[in-house]
């Protein structure tokens, strides 16, 4: 199978997340949901279909494959992990955080994500530093500069 583009990543996510909403999902469901032409999602299962990644029934219905499910899987959990990152340590709007982790979730490497993890937990489980660090992103937002 050859790599896929974060565009389809995207068709990817956006299936698997109408599948966990509904037994069953549609170009027209995909298509509202991210926001671009019924032709492109023509276009974008055309493509995951000769990866292997979806099927489509004759009457419409997308379905992800077990490799798809996986894959859409593993995009949704860095999607997610990074968008509580951004929500919770760096203190972003919920807005923000998530079309930063939709922009990042393609770029990142599985080891920079993990990282991103493992920091996100030690602020969790260290209240004195995320304090800290509330206290400077305050600063920045007031100022724009972090002076202790």
């Amino acid at each position: 199978m050859k790599e896929i583009t974060a565009s389809l990543e995207d068709y990817l996510k956006a299936i698997y997340q109408i599948l966990q909403e509904h037994p069953v999902a549609r170009v027209k469901e995909i298509s509202r949901r991210l926001q671009v032409t019924n032709a492109s999602v023509v276009g974008a299962l055309r493509h995951l279909r000769e990866q292997g990644l979806v099927e489509q029934e004759p009457y419409g219905y997308i379905h992800l494959t077990e490799q798809g499910e996986k894959i859409a899987r593993e995009i949704s959990s860095r999607h997610q992990a990074l968008k509580e990152f951004f929500q919770e340590v760096l203190e972003l709007g919920e807005e923000v955080a998530d079309g930063d982790a939709c922009r990042t979730e393609h770029s990142l490497s599985p080891e920079t994500i993990e990282r991103i993890i493992i920091l996100g937990e030690f602020f969790k489980s260290h209240p004195s530093a995320q304090k800290e660090l509330s206290r400077r992103l305050e600063k920045v937002k007031k100022t724009g500069k972090d002076k202790k």
